[in-house]
């Protein structure tokens, strides 16, 4: 069961009855509120979260149907349950079809009860995350959420906004790491196919031998082992989006089958001879140069302009620096250990290390660095400390203006040796020599003394 409270209302005229039920399903863990009319009971409903009701059938004034009609009206997510005689099953099963969720037959069976409750319970809850995950990945994949502010990104946000209503296929470059995939499921989730599957598969992660009856499916005896038929991704992706990622390291007779699916709308199961029609968008992304892979005849030229309908091309993360601070806010807010806790913020000074870095792994290294830096953090300020190495160490380049010999030195040979020319230069006027090694008067004479050198 849920661990927060489950609110029940019973509803039966019969008082005696409908105690009997409460008594039951409070003993099962669940608060519960017993009333004997209809319209008692829809009072309750719209002052107390109440997510599943049990009620007669036949009730005075307001029969079971009638209040089943009223509870749908008033709120949609609440799970009804029938509690009938053997006379008016056929009634019980017609209300289902109009939105109860099931029905007992009186005189009640204790274990039943609790068990359909169960299921009631469980199936709302499932309910209830499925819309929650829906909204979740509308609200995160609308375009608002590919970070960025740059005039490159705008460029981006203007053409997806064009080209989301079309069944256009579309050609992503960019390199790894810029986020290619987030792009395609932003396309998917704005588009009319948002319902339907968006299903991703990448090219380059498997084999050549697996990767055609992953995509096509095969009928059963097509070769060993395929003791079944099953269908590939592509139809999976019926009426939603297949996104083919790394699309540069198809081999070429996949290219051919990948082209005749875009020419034809139809594939074939390997080992098949039934063409299957299919309804699908087609989305690739490439970090390899498709053009000059053309010219060199490893990949098919009429493929690429099939694929190459619209073309987004992603920058680095180095040519658009100028959006790393909301891709910061934006990963630290994601990621922060405790979601309870003050939202860290990062400094200047490391915001700026971080501005001067190239970020050779773009989007997806810096969510990396945001995700490992936040983990080892304790402060509410990250700091220059905090970042690691592989961000200062091209960032912090600092000139030494004296190289240690191969040797090694003695320091305190050295400083007497500078204490000892900064007097010489200053003509024997210690507190000029002091301002040539940038030193205090007082920090000076110390040191000339500790030498037995006495102004």
């Amino acid at each position: 069961m849920n661990s927060s409270p489950v609110y029940i209302l019973v509803v039966d005229d019969n008082r005696a009855q409908g105690k009997v039920v409460a008594e039951i399903l409070q003993d099962a863990g669940y608060l519960v509120e017993q009333v004997t009319q209809a319209q008692e009971g829809l009072r309750l409903l719209s002052s107390l979260p109440i997510e599943v009701v049990l009620t007669d059938l036949k009730m005075p004034g307001m029969d079971g149907l009638v209040f089943l009609e009223e509870i749908l009206k008033q709120r949609s997510d609440v799970s009804v349950i029938l509690m009938t005689a053997y006379a008016t099953i056929e009634t019980a099963v017609a209300a289902m079809k109009k939105g109860a969720f099931d029905y007992l037959v009186k005189p009640l069976d204790k274990n039943e009860l609790i068990l359909v409750v169960e299921r009631a319970v469980k199936t709302l809850h499932l309910n209830q995350e499925v819309r929650r995950l829906r909204n979740q990945l509308q609200e995160r994949f609308q375009f608002p959420s590919l970070i960025g502010n740059s005039r490159r990104m705008k460029e981006i946000f203007r053409t997806l906004q064009k080209v989301v209503d079309s069944d256009a296929t579309i050609l992503i470059s960019g390199e790894s790491g810029t986020g290619k995939e987030m792009v395609a499921q932003a396309i998917h989730f704005n588009s009319p196919r948002k319902e339907a599957p968006f299903i991703p598969i990448n090219c380059a992660a498997i084999p050549e031998t697996l990767l055609e009856s992953e995509l096509f499916g095969y009928e059963r005896g097509a070769f060993t082992g395929a003791n079944t038929s099953k269908k590939g991704l592509v139809e999976a992706a019926h009426q939603g989006t297949l996104f083919l990622d790394e699309i540069g390291d198809l081999s070429p007779p996949l290219q051919a089958k990948i082209l005749r699916m875009l020419q034809e709308k139809e594939i074939r199961r390997v080992g098949g001879s039934k063409q299957i029609k299919i309804d699908v968008r087609i989305i690739a992304a490439t970090n390899k140069d498709l053009q000059t892979l053309v010219q060199r005849g490893e990949f098919r030229e009429d493929l690429y302009y099939r694929l190459n309908v619209i073309s987004i091309h992603l920058p680095p993360l180095r040519e658009r620096k100028e959006d790393i601070p909301l891709l910061v806010e934006h990963f630290i807010r994601r990621h922060r250990s405790d979601k309870t806790s003050r939202i860290p913020k990062m400094s200047p000074e490391a915001l700026t290390v971080l501005m001067n870095y190239d970020f050779p792994g773009n989007i997806r290294q810096l969510e990396s660095i945001m995700e490992r830096i936040l983990l080892f953090c304790d402060s509410d300020k990250i700091s220059v400390a905090d970042l690691p190495r592989e961000v200062l160490t091209p960032s912090f380049k600092i000139e030494v203006p004296y190289r240690l010999p191969e040797q090694g030195i003695s320091l305190e040979e050295l400083e007497k040796s500078l204490i000892f020319q900064a007097i010489e230069r200053a003509g024997g006027v210690y507190k000029e020599a002091a301002k040539l090694l940038g030193l205090s008067y007082k920090t000076f004479l110390y040191r000339a003394e500790k030498y037995g050198l006495k102004p």
